[in-house]
Parts: C-alpha cells; sequence; structure tokens
C-alpha cells in the first residue's frame, strides 16, 4: 500500500521551489496545477507563478484571467490577506521566448539579421522541439531571478512532457549534427563567399544541396546557422543548469492520473523515466476518484434489496438509490483495481486520491476546493 502524499507539507517547505505536474490529456493536470499554485499563495504565504505549456486556455479560465501570455500576471480576487502570498499566471509563448533569448544574448545588429533571416522566422515558431527547448529556457529565466518562492509548471501530456526532459540532450544532438557542421564552416572560414567555400570543401554535398534548395537559400541557411552559433551554444549550457535543477531537492514532479487504463499506463512510464533520470517524483495524484457513501453496503446487496422493493411495490425512490449505490460501488471497485496497476509496480511513491467532482472546476472556489482535497 502506497503511503499518503502530503502537498502541503511541499508546499510549505521553504527549500522547495518547483513544482512540475505531470500527465495524460484529460485527466485534470491543468486544475491540479493551478490549484497547487493557489493553495501555496492562499494557505502558506509564498510568491507562486504558474506556468503552463499547454496552449490550451484552460488555465486562464479557471483563474478569472481573460488571456496568459509570456509575461507573469497577477491572479486578483484571491484569500492572501492573512498569508501575504501572491498568484502569477502565463503561458509559454515559444516564440517570443526565442525572441528574448536573441536580444539577450546577442547585439542589437546581429539581432536584426536573425530576425530578418526565413529560417528563424521557421524555427521559432514551428520547428520540432522548439516549445520545450524554450519551456526550459523559460523556467530556467523564471529561477534565475529568484523572484518566486514557488514555480508550478503544467506541462503537455506525458510524452511531450518527456521532450521537455530531453530538450538539453536533443538540443546538443542538434549542435553537434553532421549536416549542422557543414553549414556552419563556410561562415567561420571567413573571407570567401559561402557557396564557394562549401563548394571548395564539400564537393558532393553541396552540388546535392544547390540541386534541392538552391544556392541562395544555402546561403541564407548557413548564415542563420552561424548567426545562433554563439547563442545557442549558451542556451545549452542554461538548458543543462536547468535540467540539473530539475533533478535537485529543491524540485518536485507530481504525476496526476484518472483511473482509467491508458492514463495509469502513462503514469507509470513517465514514473520509470523520472526513476531513470534520477528525477525527485513526490508522488501521484489520482484524480476523479469515486467512493460510495455507505461502504459498508455491498453492491450485491444493494440489488437484491432494490429487487425486494420492486417486488413489493414500496419505495421506488428506495430502489433507484440502492441501484445508484450498487453501480458507485462497482465503478469504485473497478477504479480501485486500475489504479492497483501504479500502485503495485511503485509502492514506494505516495499517492493521494481526488474524489470526482459533481461539475466541472472553472473558478477559483473550485480550484480552492481541488486543494482542499489535495491536503
Amino acid at each position: 500500500m502506497s503511503a499518503e502524499l502530503d502537498v502541503d507539507a511541499i508546499l510549505a517547505d521553504p527549500q522547495s521551489r518547483i513544482i512540475v505536474c505531470c500527465g495524460a490529456g484529460g485527466v485534470g493536470k491543468t486544475t491540479t496545477a493551478a490549484a497547487v499554485a493557489l493553495r501555496a499563495a492562499e494557505r502558506h504565504g509564498r510568491r507562486t507563478v504558474v506556468l503552463t505549456i499547454d496552449p490550451a486556455k484552460r488555465l486562464a479560465q479557471s483563474l478569472g484571467l481573460s488571456e496568459l501570455d509570456n509575461t507573469p500576471r497577477q491572479v486578483k480576487g484571491i484569500d492572501t490577506e492573512a498569508t501575504g502570498g501572491e498568484l502569477h499566471a502565463m503561458m509559454l509563448d515559444m516564440k517570443r521566448t526565442f525572441d528574448d533569448v536573441v536580444l539577450a544574448h546577442t547585439d542589437p545588429q546581429r539581432a536584426q539579421e536573425i530576425f530578418a533571416n526565413p529560417f528563424y522566422a521557421a524555427m521559432s515558431s514551428t520547428f520540432s522541439g522548439t516549445q520545450e527547448y524554450m519551456a526550459m529556457e523559460k523556467l530556467g529565466q523564471l529561477r534565475a531571478r529568484d523572484e518566486w518562492d514557488l514555480i508550478v509548471v503544467d506541462t503537455p501530456p506525458s510524452r511531450s512532457a518527456l521532450d521537455f526532459l530531453d530538450a538539453p540532450a536533443r538540443l546538443a544532438r542538434f549542435l553537434d549534427g553532421k549536416m549542422l557542421r557543414l553549414l556552419l564552416a563556410p561562415a567561420k572560414t571567413g573571407g570567401k563567399s559561402v557557396f564557394s567555400l562549401v563548394t571548395a570543401s564539400f564537393g558532393i554535398f553541396s552540388r546535392v544541396v544547390q540541386k534541392v534548395i538552391g544556392t541562395q537559400l544555402l546561403s541564407e541557411l548557413s548564415g542563420f546557422v552561424a548567426a545562433l552559433d554563439s547563442m545557442f551554444g549558451g542556451f545549452r549550457q542554461r538548458a543543462e543548469q536547468t535540467y540539473r535543477i530539475l533533478q535537485a531537492k529543491e524540485t518536485s514532479f507530481l504525476l496526476v492520473a484518472a483511473p482509467e487504463p491508458d492514463a495509469i499506463r502513462e503514469a507509470a512510464y513517465f514514473a520509470q523515466r523520472l526513476r531513470d533520470d534520477r528525477m525527485p517524483l513526490a508522488g501521484l495524484v489520482l484524480n476523479r476518484m469515486h467512493q460510495p457513501v455507505a461502504a459498508g453496503i455491498s453492491a450485491a446487496d444493494s440489488r437484491a434489496a432494490a429487487a425486494a422493493l420492486d417486488a413489493s411495490g414500496e419505495s421506488p425512490v428506495t430502489a433507484d438509490a440502492l441501484r445508484i449505490h450498487a453501480a458507485l460501488t462497482e465503478q469504485s471497485a473497478r477504479e480501485q483495481r486500475v489504479a492497483a496497476r501504479f500502485t503495485d509496480a511503485f509502492p514506494t511513491v505516495p499517492t493521494v486520491a481526488v474524489m470526482a467532482q459533481p461539475a466541472d472546476v472553472h473558478d477559483v472556489d473550485g480550484l480552492r476546493s481541488i486543494g482542499e482535497a489535495l491536503a
């Protein structure tokens, strides 16, 4: 049997600086991240920022904000008078974050050259993996500013969240790749034109590339790679630094799962990955669980009693209530069996169950209720 997850102990610990919420899509992960951040601010007086990497607007809506962007926005109307905490929320804008990186680590003239390059426009908004690279960069920026007591990160569904963890290694492979080295080499030689040098040094390669993309496009690509080379080196170093922070004791990973086979499978997959990477897994939130009020009455007894009432023609309302209780009891048993697939595989991972809510959580009061259930 897994130990009970004490979320309040994590939120109250001043050494706890980052909480990363992970899980499959549709399990209440964004709601959990917002509820955790709200409780940290209201109950524990912490200056908290919640960062969502998921472009869906659920976080903004639940916090009563019309929109979120790349800059933290303070959430008004929360109860922090007694504790002095604050809650801010933001959503990752990968292109703006990329632009900020360029402006921070190059001179203005070089920055404008990079912004004007068509390859930069494509890479900063659509290139595979850019969102995860920039998420790592944004988390590193927030942590380096030391402005927040606690940073809560709401990640995309778990397989995409693994890309978040993989960002430093993937970036290193990209920067060290042979194709990139070939494109970068001409710009480092100086004096000669880009394409003539490529042709002289890599004849077969350059002729093939010229046929495929053309001389002008090859020149633009080489110039783009050269302009970003030194900046990317700095980003790789910062991303690796952030990765080490994620491995440190100041970070806690919270897995969120619903009692459904696919969600539990994803949670187990992610838990194993965190273990392999020596990431600090704080526990599992079993969301949307069900529990009958009269746990001492079995489903079979309920159905038998309902049948007896039907036969006598007495109290049809009571008979219906007994059938509902039987169905709820059976559902609860199924959920416990599904959840056991995780708890049996990871018996040392603490868990906490959050009961299903009667309606969707869409405001601060609802988030507050979830926070109380987590605690």
